[in-house]
């Protein structure tokens, strides 16, 4: 068998996969076609600025220590587990009452609506108002934990990035555009078998599942039932 052939065989089963879960309503655009859309939402521009504005910040602070190196690398080692963890405890937050007083994110309300209508493109980024308050909140949490303002800068740049990352492929696996990579495939099904199959499982999103092996929700997709709540997270019918 050809490459070709195997690559033909890929992508019939990506076909297939994404009849199966989502219908079959989504048509095939090009990388180029959703990279323009992404720019026409506010996300990128807050984390842009964000991120130009900690390169500035670190540029200005001088060379720094050798040791700052370590920062992106273990940040970029944790991040499937950060992910994971936000995921399952706070964007999957079910509201609770305490003294009286119901607790409940506005992350967690937009991601139980983004499980409702996991077609709509601007449930798909972490909300605006979220992100206007990262960038103060990250760099005041950087300032305290770090020794030096080089390390400091280090810090946001890196996290940026990261954050950007991130938004890039949740929308990139929201878009319609048909995954081509090995890797992407196996995101892709992983994100859609979270949002169509189970809402219990499959967790990570700019990863092939590392976290969820390692806390074990990574499951063979034929040993799990379709969940009734996997579009209406907590059977709540709120917003």
């Amino acid at each position: 068998m050809t490459s070709g052939d195997i690559e033909t065989r890929a992508r019939q089963q990506v076909d297939r996969d994404e009849a199966r879960i989502t219908g079959g309503r989504r048509s095939s655009q090009s990388l180029r076609a959703v990279f323009v859309e992404f720019w026409r939402h506010p996300s990128p521009y807050i984390l842009s600025a964000y991120l130009l504005a900690a390169i500035v910040g670190r540029v200005l602070a001088g060379p720094g220590a050798w040791w700052e190196l370590f920062i992106p690398v273990g940040l970029v080692a944790i991040m499937p587990v950060v992910e994971w963890v936000i995921h399952v405890f706070v964007l999957h937050w079910k509201p609770r009452r305490v003294a009286g007083i119901t607790i409940d994110p506005l992350l967690s309300r937009k991601h139980r609506a983004h499980h409702r209508d996991p077609r709509s493109i601007p449930l798909v980024f972490v909300p605006w108002q979220v992100e206007l308050g990262i960038g103060p909140g990250l760099a005041l949490l950087a300032w305290a934990t770090t020794p030096t303002w080089s390390a400091m800068f280090t810090v946001i740049v890196a996290v940026m990035v990261l954050l950007s990352a991130y938004e890039w492929t949740h929308y990139l696996l929201h878009s319609d555009y048909r995954p081509r990579s090995g890797w992407f495939r196996s995101v892709w099904r992983n994100h859609r078998l979270h949002h169509y199959k189970s809402e219990h499982y499959w967790f990570t999103v700019t990863t092939a599942a590392t976290a969820d092996r390692l806390f074990g929700t990574y499951p063979d997709p034929a040993t799990v039932p379709t969940s009734p709540t996997a579009r209406n997270l907590h059977g709540l019918a709120d917003s």
